[in-house]
């Protein structure tokens, strides 16, 4: 939406109170396979503080501008520690930890400044299962999440998509003792119409011109969050609240932020970056907020990306300034690699102040240094070491290793261990109900793959004893079991869809043909265990990554078949899947005629079964492979270097060399 257009609409909502809005989008938002495109530091306009202070004094600038830095975090999905609890080991890569020493350095240069979290808290390690499931919130307990960031000083968060994973109840006893406003302004109570929680907030802060005299301004800070909450947790939310259009909430209270003395617009968007057009209700509109009058400066993520660094491909981006549009725009990562930093330069006009220049930067942690914010630590060092203790405890043993190393190009163990233990599940919770002789099969997918996360984001469990952190390695998110009922064809355009992990090969070409599609999410690539099938990457996908047709006359999936015979497309079958999937808006899932939702963790059913079977062969049944192809073409692929050993193992697979990140490339033969 332009400037323009968006001065119409917020009259147009000024009359008629508000705007709603219709479709949620596909479930799902973060570890992407897309590689991490941040440099060590990605800067905007390259110069601190006090290089722009120097650059200022000699250029002569105006005494009484003020030099606003405005810091910022997103997902840190409880990152406090400098330590990885699936390796169960100390790592420098990740943390708040290890945030806080830039967040200390960058007050030092600017005591001007303001830091605010974007979201995504207090879910995505063992350590938020940890204090859901084994040592429980209590009432008016601080959680830890909150304690950390209180221990730096945060003025205020906003909440993501992961925070309402745990119900609202949950998230109430969290907030209530949280030190700062934790803010959301399109999530409404479904019965009220109000808004759930606090939607923004004005801050007086006191600042110091360039000549040291003292001034306040007003910083008002608005907080939204991706509308998919609705889908990804029905069960928690339906019925409960209603979550408005991320970017026409924000336009909508722009004015009402101004009318309260606003000064400058600080947006905390938990949702993606998103592109030029805006549909109703989408996830990622961060690219839109850059088009409402009276946005300032912005705080986004959800994509586990960066910016400054990606999305150059958008139209009006200054990846040089940190700007979209003129607005500037931080995405700090993921976990704690960066500190987004945007400066904002004010001057006084009359009693209010106007933004004369806006740029902003990333600053990415030392991994290379154990230099941590001891503060975070002491916060957080109750719950950080009982999680420890508790990710070591066994629950079974494995007779051999178990990886997710070739997960994207052959039937892997560690995706059929969890395929295994949700058919297990569900039997058990299906015998006697009217169901329970439909054909009953299983569809997970290899969530640790590397991608933008790194040449060590993979599942690596060693022979011998399995334990709690184990399971939390093969099943990385808070997923409940669904069960959903559908039919054969239905089934076929599933799978359909999973095909778009594969680039389309020229089986004649003799050149070189990477054939994983890096820009396909690889926790949308399902395996469907119970039935057999081939996928034939000579044709191009049917489906976007979005699910959008985009060759209808194609058929990837070739001798689909269930129990040695080709599957009847009018034939009903269930699928065990997650609660993402089932409420998303995959082909074929979303045909659905029922879902059959447990409220039960996956990766608590995963950790049952071990329990049960005891020991683990982990093996893969083989059920999927690629079509056999004509000539004999170049395929190669990236995935850890750590697997060059492994790739000895297999007949198809060939270490060629070490690449970047932790990567290496491999060659591929179609057997």
């Amino acid at each position: 939406m332009s400037k323009k257009l968006s001065l119409t609409l917020a009259a147009s909502v000024l009359a008629l109170g508000s705007l709603t809005a219709g479709a949620p989008a596909m479930a799902g938002d973060y570890h992407d396979v897309v590689k991490d495109k941040a440099p060590k530091a990605v800067k905007g306009n390259g110069q601190s503080y006090k290089e722009r202070m120097d650059k200022w004094k000699k250029n002569g600038g105006k005494p009484k501008e003020v030099e606003l830095q405005i810091l910022g975090t997103s997902d840190l999905h409880t990152n406090f520690v400098n330590y990885d609890y699936y390796r169960d080991a100390k790592s420098n890569s990740l943390s708040l930890a290890k945030t806080g020493v830039l967040i200390e350095d960058a007050r030092e240069e600017n005591p001007n400044s303001l830091l605010f979290d974007n979201g995504d808290l207090i879910q995505g390690t063992p350590f938020g299962g940890y204090k859901v499931n084994v040592d429980p919130l209590e009432d008016d307990e601080l959680h830890p999440a909150y304690a950390a960031l209180e221990s730096l000083d945060f003025d205020a968060s906003t909440l993501g998509n992961h925070e309402f994973n745990f119900g609202l109840d949950y998230l109430d006893n969290a907030l209530e003792e949280a030190a700062f406003p934790v803010l959301n302004a399109n999530v409404y109570d479904a019965e009220t119409g109000e808004n759930r929680f606090t939607p923004y907030t004005i801050m007086d802060k006191e600042v110091a011109d360039r000549k040291g005299k003292k001034h306040t301004i007003q910083v008002g800070v608005i907080g939204v969050v991706a509308p998919g909450i609705m889908g990804w947790d029905r069960a928690h939310l339906e019925g409960e609240v209603i979550a408005e259009d991320a970017a026409d909430t924000v336009e909508k209270f722009i004015p009402e932020v101004k009318k309260a003395g606003a000064d400058v617009v600080v947006v905390l968007s938990h949702s993606g970056m998103g592109d030029e057009v805006h549909s109703d209700k989408e996830d990622d509109i961060t690219y839109q907020l850059t088009e409402v009058e009276g946005v300032d400066a912005i705080i986004t993520g959800h994509n586990h990306d960066v910016f400054p660094g990606s999305f150059s491909e958008l139209d009006n981006v200054d990846q040089e300034k940190g700007t979209i549009n003129g607005v500037p725009v931080v995405m700090p990562g993921k976990f704690g690699s960066h500190l987004g930093v945007i400066d904002l330069t004010l001057e006084p006009r009359g009693k209010k102040w106007r933004i004369t220049n806006g740029e902003a930067e990333l600053r990415a942690i030392d991994s290379t240094s154990d230099e941590v914010a001891e503060q975070v630590i002491e916060a957080v060092k109750e719950t950080h070491e009982g999680t420890v203790e508790y990710i070591r405890s066994p629950v079974g043993e494995t007779t051999a290793p178990i990886n997710s190393y070739f997960s994207l190009v052959q039937d892997d163990p560690s995706v059929q261990i969890v395929n295994n233990a949700q058919l297990w599940y569900a039997e058990q919770q299906l015998a006697g109900t009217a169901n329970a002789e439909l054909p009953l099969l299983s569809a997970a997918a290899p969530f640790k793959a590397g991608g933008r996360n790194g040449g060590d984001y993979y599942t690596n469990i060693e022979t011998g004893e399995i334990a709690i952190k184990n399971v939390a390695d093969l099943y990385v998110y808070d997923n409940t079991v669904f069960v959903l009922k559908l039919t054969g064809a239905d089934l076929k355009e599933w799978l359909e869809m999973s095909a778009g992990q594969f680039k389309q090969i020229n089986p004649s070409s003799t050149g070189e043909q990477t054939f994983i599609n890096d820009s396909y999410r690889t926790y949308n690539f399902d395996v469907i265990d119970g039935v057999t099938y081939d996928i034939n990457i000579t044709k191009p996908a049917k489906y976007d990554g979005e699910g959008a047709v985009v060759n209808a006359n194609t058929e990837r999936i070739e001798n689909l078949q269930y129990e040695g015979k080709a599957i009847d497309p009018k034939q009903e079958f269930l699928v065990v899947t997650n609660n993402y999937r089932a409420s998303g808006n995959f082909p074929g899932v979303r045909n659905a005629t029922e879902a059959i939702d447990f409220a039960y963790e996956n990766r608590q059913a995963i950790q049952d079964y071990i329990l049960e079977v005891g020991t683990i062969d982990p093996s893969a049944d083989g059920n999927w492979q690629f079509a056999p192809v004509a000539g004999n073409p170049n395929l190669v692929f990236e995935t850890s270097n750590s697997a060059k050993s492994l790739a000895e193992r297999e007949p198809a697979i060939q270490y060629i060399e070490v690449t970047q990140n932790g990567f290496a490339k491999y060659g591929y033969t179609i057997q």
